[in-house]
């Protein structure tokens, strides 16, 4: 018998044969999703991209290949949050970027925005939350790279996309006009002075620039010209960095092997001219031929097609503006939900990204202008009216430093890069058989492979906003590798309308071989010499584990069944929970432990060292939560809003009492979990406020000019004379508001078009109405010895031409207009602060 003829095979969750035409697997499903994986590993090659200086004063290095970063001789798949530093109080950085770190966010980008710092020619203004140094100097003391995006033009949904506007009138921008590189070479000058010392050579953690954005010039002294230009301009103004990045949308100027091109994509598109639902957002759908979507959102919408250079340069798949939410518009106003944001991962990660940045990830407020306010508006010329004073986005962090929703659902995407990305990014990516024809074409599975040998990850996308999925009935998953065929699970599983996720398979950890499994995983933690993995069961998706048993000395586990087959060692019918979990050895002894969590669990659950020697902890809250690793001793934050209770969970369990400002319980402990309980005195502060003025007939919305790609124009914001028909209440709080509270928050509930909150003739915040609660962070406002407020609500037109998301039709008056407050009241924020080791 020739062996190469014929051999039987037991090979990842099925029994296949491999017969000289072909191989044949005994298992049968009705959704069979087959994807190719089975060419040979190609190493990456070099990058066609020269960038700046990649060593560190340290020793450390950052390099690119052409697939993906290399930090100190080994791959990086890092995660990138926006966060502009002149939108947010100075004060108030530190807690944010530890919000950031604490989520899983290495990389912070900010826009260095010309017009907050230049607005009057020659006075440059780089103090308080305009001091690019001091936000530089807090990344590098919690150890986080940063990234400035530099411009020129930022836009940023800023005045004048962010030049000032004594520069308009010197003559041509965005070219290679001597008048306005003049200016552009005292620009980099200045930002090369805020970060002399600071850059990633100098030990600092600037590692990246970005030039311009979303760039499409042409023609003489435009294009690439100019960019090489602006790049010649940096480094001139020592700005001498490994990475040197531009936007790859909007038919980008991408000069070759001179800068890499980041991408991204958003899950709606409110600068579109439609007054209706859009079509389904691209963002949902794998990118396996282009890097670039038409209009960074939705198909069918006006808008510049990209610029895709990926086929014509080895160069990584970078993103920076993965939505983190959206802006909305004066004329378009659509609400993001968490999982509007967070299926984008598996979807993007199984198109090939290996730097995954989101847009924003913190939200804020634009800074108080000397000449004018500081928005995009269509009255200066741009195709959009943004609030004048909130940048909120719906970010994960919103403008006031809440922790969303969102940021727990993204969390436990970022955590899996944090700890997985080395293994994720050299992989290479693999189509199915069979892919829908477009975003909007539900009838096939989304789905996408990267592997790399016989290991690898399989990414599923059951999810589009606004656009309910079918339910996939039986599915299953042939993966066609270098050494076999693959199916998972053993037996079909129904993918309800919704999920989205990321399975691994024939991954090795500690010795041990993980066939698969129908759990995410989620992250990595060492404690007391065990290694331990966590996943995340997934809605209505049954957990199962296959082992390679050849790798697996013994086993235990505290729910679930255990049965063995053709190699394989299965667990089924685990119970999702922090106390439910996998004990295995590897043949040669070391330990490894399985714990399954359940998804509200994994959203909840924070990587903290809580000060003992054995390693690091999983706290699991509900409250927000953020620490300070650098202090000594340590600090971990819970802020809880609405109730004094807090309660948390540790896992491992940690022997002592946590000592924190507020007395801690230990309600329960068990070799798995301890569990802990704290209260606050409860604070109950007065809100005093009255209707002085009740709304009148607000007049009919103006259209704005139409620009070039759009096919008509859009409504405009009401100039300041119409906020005479507003109605308006007066609000006041007590001097000794915030006395054992970390904030305040002002919860308003109307129904209307716009609203602002002001303190004598000083705007503090607005917002445009989308039928969402408004919650406003009061701590800022009352520090600055604020106490004294006025509400003005301005009415909404029945024939107003904006769109509202909105699941009931407003109650209009019979003139056509409302103008209500349907509540108003304030939510105590109390902390409780743990103080970890001595």
């Amino acid at each position: 018998m020739r062996v190469q003829a014929f051999a039987i095979k037991i090979l990842m969750g099925a029994l296949c044969l491999s017969l000289p035409g072909g191989t044949t697997c005994s298992a049968q499903s009705s959704t069979l999703v087959r994807i190719d994986a089975s060419q040979p590993y190609a190493e990456p090659g070099p990058a066609r991209y020269e960038g700046g200086a990649a060593s560190s004063t340290s020793g450390s290095t950052i390099a690119v290949n052409s697939r993906y970063l290399v930090r100190d001789g080994k791959p990086w798949l890092p995660v990138m949050g926006e966060f502009h530093y002149s939108r947010y109080p100075a004060s108030r950085w530190e807690e944010e970027l530890l919000k950031m770190k604490a989520s899983g966010v290495d990389v912070v980008a900010t826009y260095v925005i010309w017009i907050h710092h230049e607005e009057i020619e020659g006075q440059f203004d780089w103090s308080g939350q305009r001091n690019l140094r001091a936000f530089a100097q807090l990344c590098a003391k919690y150890g986080m790279y940063l990234e400035p995006r530099i411009g020129p033009w930022a836009h940023a949904e800023v005045r004048n996309g962010g030049f000032p506007d004594w520069l308009l009138k010197k003559g041509p921008t965005r070219v290679n006009d001597p008048v306005y590189l003049k200016h552009v070479r005292r620009w980099y000058g200045q930002i090369g002075q805020q970060l002399n010392g600071l850059l990633w050579k100098d030990g600092g953690p600037v590692i990246g620039i970005q030039l311009e954005n979303e760039y499409s010039g042409r023609g003489p002294g435009a294009g690439t010209e100019h960019i090489l230009e602006l790049k010649k301009l940096a480094v001139e103004s020592g700005l001498d960095v490994p990475l040197y990045l531009v936007t790859g949308w909007d038919n980008a100027a991408v000069p070759d092997r001179a800068v890499i091109p980041v991408y991204g994509g958003y899950p709606d598109a409110p600068w579109d001219a439609s007054l209706t639902r859009l079509p389904p957002a691209e963002v949902y759908a794998f990118r396996f031929s282009s890097r670039v979507a038409s209009n960074m959102g939705t198909i069918g919408s006006a808008g510049k097609s990209g610029a895709d250079t990926s086929a014509r340069a080895p160069l990584p798949y970078f993103t920076a503006e993965i939505g983190g939410g959206i802006q909305d518009t004066y004329h378009r106003r659509p609400v993001i939900g968490p999982d509007d944001l967070a299926a984008i991962f598996p979807v993007m990660l199984g198109s090939g990204v290996n730097l995954y940045g989101s847009y924003m990830f913190q939200g804020g407020e634009n800074p108080e202008g000397k000449l004018s306010t500081l928005q995009e508006s269509q009255a200066n010329g741009y195709p959009n009216d943004l609030p004048v004073k909130s940048y909120d986005f719906q970010a994960p962090l919103g403008e006031f430093g809440d922790e969303r929703a969102s940021l727990r659902k993204m969390k436990v995407f970022q955590y899996f890069l944090n700890d997985f990305g080395e293994d994720l990014a050299p992989m290479t990516v693999h189509p199915p058989d069979r892919q829908p024809a477009n975003p909007a074409d539900f009838s096939v599975p989304r789905a996408a492979v990267r592997s790399r040998g016989d290991s690898g990850f399989i990414f599923v996308n059951n999810y589009v906003r606004n656009y309910p999925m079918p339910a996939r009935s039986g599915v299953q998953f042939e993966i066609s590798l270098p050494h076999g065929t693959l199916r998972v699970p053993r037996k079909p599983v129904d993918l309800p309308s919704g999920s989205y996720f990321i399975w691994p398979f024939n991954l090795r950890t500690g010795g041990v071989g993980i066939r698969y499994s129908t759990a995410q995983l989620f992250t990595r933690i060492e404690s007391s010499g065990v290694t331990i993995l966590y996943f995340v069961a997934l809605p209505s998706i049954p957990v199962e584990f296959a082992l390679d048993s050849a790798t697996v000395g013994t086993i235990k586990t505290s729910t679930g069944e255990i049965a063995r087959d053709s190699g394989m060692t299965i667990i089924s019918a685990l119970k999702p929970g922090v106390e439910s979990a996998i004990d295995l050895t590897a043949p040669g002894g070391k330990p490894l432990r399985l714990v399954v969590l359940t998804q509200q669990e994994a959203e909840n659950a924070w990587k903290a060292r809580l000060g003992d020697s054995n390693g690091e902890h999983l706290l699991i809250a509900a409250q927000d939560f953020f620490a300070d690793v650098e202090s000594r001793p340590e600090h971990i934050w819970l802020r809880s809003r609405g109730g004094p209770k807090f309660a948390f969970s540790v896992t491992p369990p940690v022997t002592e009492t946590p000592r924190a400002n507020l007395p801690v319980i230990r309600a329960e402990s068990n070799n798995r979990v301890a569990r802990f309980t704290a209260e606050a005195p409860e604070r109950k502060p007065e809100l005093k406020f009255s209707e002085e003025k009740a709304a009148g007939d607000a007049p009919p919305v103006a259209l704005g000019p139409a620009p070039s790609w759009r096919p008509h124009g859009v409504a405009q914001a009401p100039p300041e004379a119409v906020w005479e028909h507003a109605a308006r209440w007066s609000i006041t709080v007590p001097k000794n508001a915030l006395d054992g509270l970390s904030d305040l928050y002002l919860q308003v509930g109307y129904r209307g078009d716009v609203a602002r909150l002001t303190a004598g003739d000083r705007l503090l915040t607005d917002n445009f109405y989308n039928s969402q609660l408004w919650s406003i962070g009061l701590r800022r406002f009352i520090e600055r010895n604020t106490h004294s407020f006025e509400l003005s609500v301005l009415p909404l037109r029945s024939d107003a031409p904006v769109y509202l998301e909105l699941s009931g039709h407003p109650d209009f008056a019979p003139n056509g207009q409302i103008g209500k407050l349907d509540e108003l009241r304030l939510l105590p924020e109390y902390e409780l602060v743990l103080i970890c080791g001595h």
